[in-house]
């Protein structure tokens, strides 16, 4: 089976972001992403009432909505796309008394009593994952990085496997699960992998090997389409990219920019490793896999395995070395502040850090997470 790769220029940038839609006043989750987008449409003559925004989309849940950038040539730009789609939802919510926020998961709304976009595809995957498939309210930030060649696809995939716990570390947000906390830092993470085929990749030689795999599944029904493949991080053949899709959903505009100029500039540093007549180097599954656990579990505090030699480190330690090695990647690409701003949330916390510290501040009231939540998105970054 033959897989065509699409034309895309070296580290072009689309960004995907998740917010949760929120009652104003109780702030539990509610179903209101079609009459939202019902009075976007409205407001654009050239959309038909039942047709798609070009940059805001229906997901899974009725409580989400999905910002989608254009095709951007930095993360300056990408930023500044998501910002004028989240000013066109937040005027629709406003009026429709209804309040935005973004984090791995919502601190207490029940996971089952969320309605379901009423599409095929998403009546399907419920259909055929029954009770986990109803489990899945969870939020999180893509990011597609372009590729000049279909001979770097895989290599690409296999770096960025690398840095898997580093990327879930930053963005863990989702400590809380129907209004309990879990004792993890990336609840989503846990919940997300049990899908058909989600989780981590699967790793290839080359492209037909890649290819193999999709006609395999393909021809055993495991999938329809190769979007439903749906690993932490995949090609995208129709788009010629690279998706990252690790992260957790993030509270601000800031800490989805510093992700995106993360995964820029790594896939760049991939790029001319390969260009240079390098590759890049790989570690068993096995190491791969406690990884992801490890950050799931202790987020900041996870201490990784860097390498196939198994040397270990703190994974805030090995994030201080990594920014100073992609800081003139990073000039080239034009992402430096927004690359700095990695360093903003190492040292400041992530997602679930704050979270658990708002709740302990409020006698474990989650209410007052997702006011603090609402409030930082509003904001567009933390102080």
């Amino acid at each position: 089976m033959e897989i065509p790769f699409g034309d895309s220029a070296q580290s072009t940038l689309g960004v995907e972001w998740e917010l949760a839609l929120v009652d104003a006043e109780t702030g539990e989750l509610t179903p209101q992403a079609d009459s939202l987008l019902r009075v976007i449409n409205a407001e654009h003559p050239e959309l038909q009432s039942d047709e798609e925004h070009p940059h805001i989309k229906r997901e899974l849940l009725l409580n989400t909505v999905e910002l989608v950038t254009g095709v951007c040539q930095t993360v300056a730009e990408a930023k500044a796309d998501l910002g004028r789609s989240l000013g066109t939802v937040r005027e629709a919510a406003d009026r429709a008394g209804v309040e935005l926020m973004c984090s791995g998961t919502h601190p207490f709304s029940h996971s089952q009593a969320q309605a379901v976009t009423d599409q095929a595809r998403y009546a399907k995957l419920i259909d055929r994952t029954q009770w986990w498939g109803s489990q899945m309210v969870i939020y999180g930030v893509h990011i597609h990085v372009g590729l000049d060649s279909v001979h770097k696809a895989m290599p690409v995939l296999d770096g960025l496997v690398n840095y898997v716990p580093h990327f879930q570390a930053l963005s863990a947000s989702s400590p809380f699960w129907n209004g309990e906390d879990t004792g993890y830092a990336s609840q989503r993470a846990l919940m997300f992998q049990q899908l058909p085929t989600a989780g981590l990749p699967f790793q290839f030689k080359d492209w037909s090997g890649y290819e193999n795999y999709v006609q395999d599944v393909l021809t055993t029904g495991v999938i329809d389409q190769q979007s439903e493949i749906r690993w932490d991080i995949r090609p995208v053949p129709a788009l010629g990219t690279i998706e990252m899709r690790i992260c957790d959903g993030m509270a601000t505009l800031e800490e989805v920019g510093a992700v995106a100029a993360l995964t820029q500039c790594l896939v760049q540093s991939f790029s001319d490793r390969l260009d240079d007549g390098g590759s890049i180097p790989t570690m068993p599954p096995w190491h791969v896999q406690e990884n992801k656990w490890r950050a799931a579990r202790y987020g900041m505090d996870a201490i990784i395995i860097l390498d196939a030699e198994s040397n270990e480190k703190l994974v805030t330690e090995d994030l201080f070395e990594l920014l100073n090695k992609l800081e003139p990647v990073a000039a080239r690409l034009g992402c430096a502040a927004e690359l700095a701003d990695v360093e903003k949330i190492i040292r400041r916390g992530a997602g679930y850090q704050r979270q658990r510290a708002v709740a302990r501040a409020h006698d474990g009231d989650l209410h007052a997470v997702v006011d603090d939540l609402v409030a930082l998105l509003r904001d567009g970054h933390q102080n």
